[in-house]
């Protein structure tokens, strides 16, 4: 299992500090991918598995860890 990140932000939605975190869900389909999105620790929070408005979180708060897991992905193929 993978380390988590964990980030603390003040959420404008449920007025209050909240953890953050980023997740990936595998889409199966007929090419499997990873698709990212940013998770809270608020599981009451209507937005909680989304990113849309007026949820103020968004993948670019995680623009480093992004490329950071892209490059160790690169990596793994390149190995194969």
């Amino acid at each position: 299992m993978s380390h988590k990140k964990v980030r603390d932000f003040e959420c404008e939605v449920v007025h209050e500090p909240v953890q953050i975190y980023l997740r990936d869900k595998r889409n199966v389909g007929l090419e499997s991918h990873r698709a990212y999105f940013v998770q809270c620790n608020q599981g009451d929070c209507q937005y909680v598995e989304e990113n849309k408005p007026p949820c103020p979180l968004n993948l670019a708060m995680f623009t480093e860890e992004l490329k950071e897991r892209e490059e160790k992905a690169r990596r793994r193929r390149e190995s194969i």
